[in-house]
């Protein structure tokens, strides 16, 4: 398979992955319990199934200090990115918490080059301003989800941080050995904190079937597979084109949010203006790349 033919495969599976990122949103909001531990459930059965997996197929569990290291912080990283992003679902709705997100995208403009020494690309920088103009007219509008966009900023950074670390660590780490020690290491984070804050109770472990059901989906399907799959795709893809693809989960998870919870997601005309506006971003986005690969390649 030829390196183009790698790169367009990889980049339709991360259009799968987010579309799976979508439907987590969505788990998030008919999980009844708070986001911490939700993260917390979440993340363990992950590195249940990832542990099992790496039985299954003889690898190894050993693990240097420098990659432990790295593997700490940046599992904390996402344990906080996933305890703001649910924060933000529940104080707000889907929609608001998944459009605010796709400004990661700004902020991956900003950090990429900085980790990985390179120029500042002005177009970046436009497409990136461009999502935050969408965000502002969802603002104006929508004032009164004003803290669930907060915690939404919050997740965004901390998510477009985590993708230009995982965008230096693919090169030198196995996919699911960086997802299996991030998870373990985010899950140990968080239960020490449960931990000190007294919350291991007999009413924490006490949850509603449906809970039990979605949390095993959350922690299976839309963690350990997305999250191996969505490090692999890296090594082809920039963080900064994952960012933006990943600015069509708001579309896959709104559209989903619609169907399941009707008129609850329903929002004003001003926030699907502001939707479309990062619809667009991503388009573009995909449109100049990829008419300026066609250059190359006829002027060779």
């Amino acid at each position: 398979m030829s390196n183009q033919e790698n790169k367009l495969k990889n980049y339709l599976l991360l259009h799968l992955i987010v579309f799976i990122w979508g439907f987590t949103a969505i788990l998030g909001k008919l999980i009844s319990i708070d986001a911490i531990p939700l993260v917390w459930y979440r993340m363990l059965i992950a590195v249940g199934f990832i542990g099992l997996y790496f039985v299954i197929n003889n690898r190894s569990f050993t693990l240097t200090k420098r990659a432990a290291v790295e593997f700490l912080i940046t599992g904390i990283i996402i344990a906080i990115h996933w305890i703001t992003f649910f924060k933000a679902i529940k104080v707000s709705n889907v929609s608001v918490a998944l459009v605010t997100m796709s400004t990661g995208a700004f902020f991956t403009s900003l950090l990429e080059p900085i980790f990985f020494k390179r120029r500042i690309k002005p177009l970046e920088m436009i497409l990136g301003l461009l999502v935050v103009f969408g965000l502002y007219i969802i603002f104006s509008f929508e004032s009164k989800y004003t803290l669930g966009i907060i915690y939404a900023l919050i997740s965004a950074f901390l998510s477009a941080l985590f993708a230009v670390l995982n965008g230096l660590f693919v090169k030198k780490y196995e996919a699911d050995s960086i997802s299996f020690y991030q998870l373990f290491f985010g899950v140990a984070f968080v239960t020490v904190y449960l931990a000190f804050s007294g919350s291991f109770t007999a009413e924490f472990f006490n949850l509603l079937a449906t809970d039990w059901l979605y949390l095993v989906i959350l922690g299976s399907v839309c963690t350990a597979y997305a999250f191996i799959a969505s490090v692999k795709v890296m090594k082809y893809l920039t963080p900064y084109t994952v960012m933006l693809t990943i600015n069509l989960e708001p579309v896959y998870a709104i559209i989903l949010a619609l169907i399941i919870f009707k008129e609850k997601e329903q929002m004003n005309v001003e926030f699907y203006y502001g939707a479309f506006i990062v619809l667009f971003v991503v388009l573009l986005n995909g449109l100049v790349k990829n008419s300026s690969k066609i250059k190359k390649k006829l002027q060779r």
